[in-house]
């Protein structure tokens, strides 16, 4: 059993459907058709782990969770010897909601990538911390907070990173302005 494998088994107990099979279009007819590509929006997805063309994705495999899941399945991928790369944000404004979109990869040569993301309502975006996990996480998270907003409950210091401490403003957020 490969890395990918043992990943998806490790977290899909945690969703109530099975792992979505990979259905991007390989990179060959990506660039074959580039003038042809559809461009429509995938829109709120469910739930659940997708299997993805790392060529086309820069990932193998594309987890959407609640909030409720983050910390398990943090666990489960520090088990597994990931190692978390970044956390970031993506504000949906017009579904009135926030994303963390966390990063992951190993550092051996059973490459593995992997991208889990949880989304909140722009109006309540609290999140569980994950630095009880991954310590590296507290840097990220104030970055997230600074930038989008996001609240990690229960972080060790939740202060602004690199905003001014007197900032009441998160420059990312799409209807933020200047």
């Amino acid at each position: 059993m490969n890395v990918q494998e043992k990943t998806i088994a490790a977290l899909a107990p945690l969703f109530s459907t099975p792992p979505y099979p990979n259905t991007d279009t390989p990179v060959e007819q990506l660039r074959e058709n580039a003038d042809k590509r559809d461009t429509t929006e995938e829109g709120i997805r469910r739930n659940g782990i997708i299997e993805r063309d790392y060529q086309t994705s820069g990932f193998h495999l594309d987890i959407q969770c609640t909030h409720d899941q983050l910390v398990e399945i943090n666990r489960r991928l520090f088990d597994l010897d990931y190692f978390l790369e970044t956390i970031t944000g993506i504000d949906w404004i017009r579904e009135n909601q926030l994303e963390a979109v966390y990063d992951y990869s190993r550092y051996d040569f059973d490459l593995c990538r992997v991208v889990v993301r949880v989304r909140v309502d722009r109006d309540k975006p609290h999140l569980p911390t994950i630095t009880p996990i991954y310590t590296g996480a507290a840097w990220h998270e104030r970055e997230a907070h600074d930038f989008f907003g996001i609240i990690f409950d229960d972080h060790p210091n939740l202060i602004p990173l690199l905003l001014p401490e007197d900032a009441d403003f998160h420059p990312l957020l799409k209807d933020f302005k200047a």
